[in-house]
Parts: C-alpha cells; sequence; structure tokens
C-alpha cells in the first residue's frame, strides 16, 4: 500500500521562514550551548581555589542552572525544528487520502442508515477504489 501518493495537479507554497530557521538550527543549538558554558567556566576560573562551603554552594547552583538553561534550550530547539518540518509537510505537494464516505455530508437524512446500507456502500467505494 503507497502510503504517500502525490496529488498530480497540485501546488506547493512558496518557502519561507522555516527553511531559514531550519538551516541555521545546527548554529543556533551550539550557541546556546556553548554559551552558558562559557559562561560558567569563567564563574569557576574566577572563583577563588580554596572556596567556603557557601561559595562551594553558589558555585554547584550555579552549574545546576547552567544545567538547565542548555537542557531547556535543546527542547526550544527541538521544537522549532518540528515545527519547521510540520510547516514543510504542510506547503509541500498534496497527497491523496482515502475517502471516508458520510451519508449525510451534503444532505442530512430523515432516517439513519442501516447496517445494510452501510455496507453496500462500503463495498461499492473499495471496488471504485483506484490502486
Amino acid at each position: 500500500m503507497n502510503w504517500l501518493k502525490k496529488l498530480s495537479p497540485t501546488r506547493r507554497e512558496a518557502s519561507g521562514l522555516e527553511w531559514t530557521l531550519w538551516r541555521k538550527l545546527p548554529l543556533i543549538l551550539l550557541a546556546g550551548t556553548a554559551l552558558p558554558l562559557m559562561g560558567l567556566g569563567v564563574v569557576h576560573l574566577l572563583t577563588e581555589p580554596e572556596a567556603g562551603a557557601q561559595q562551594a554552594r553558589w558555585l554547584q547552583l550555579a552549574d545546576y542552572v547552567v544545567g538547565g538553561v542548555i537542557v531547556f534550550h535543546w527542547t526550544m530547539v527541538l521544537t522549532l525544528g518540528i515545527g519547521c518540518v510540520i510547516v514543510m509537510v504542510m506547503k509541500g505537494p498534496g497527497y491523496v487520502a482515502d475517502g471516508y464516505l458520510v451519508s449525510h455530508s451534503d444532505k442530512p437524512r430523515e432516517t439513519p442508515e442501516t447496517d445494510e446500507e452501510a455496507e453496500m456502500a462500503r463495498a461499492t467505494a473499495v471496488k471504485g477504489r483506484p490502486e
């Protein structure tokens, strides 16, 4: 079964901001990781080696905060990447989907559809479907 059957006369939308962002994602990821780590490195270099318990606790807290900032940044970049992929797929060519017959789509029925009528409609739809 071919899941991605393209519609022949489709119109693609022009690419926009999603491709610009998609190409910059590695740089954004690298910069957002390196900058907090460099700041943390500077903080560690400027502190005294024989620090007391208070300063050691502060340094450990800074380590955890920077770790949290980096993980948060990674999740935001991942979310942005997923959004770019969704927009790329939506702007791409159209694809054929299996139709689902709804008996009341254009004209509501007075009485509910019987099981036999539904089965006959499904059978004729399957026979007429191009493979």
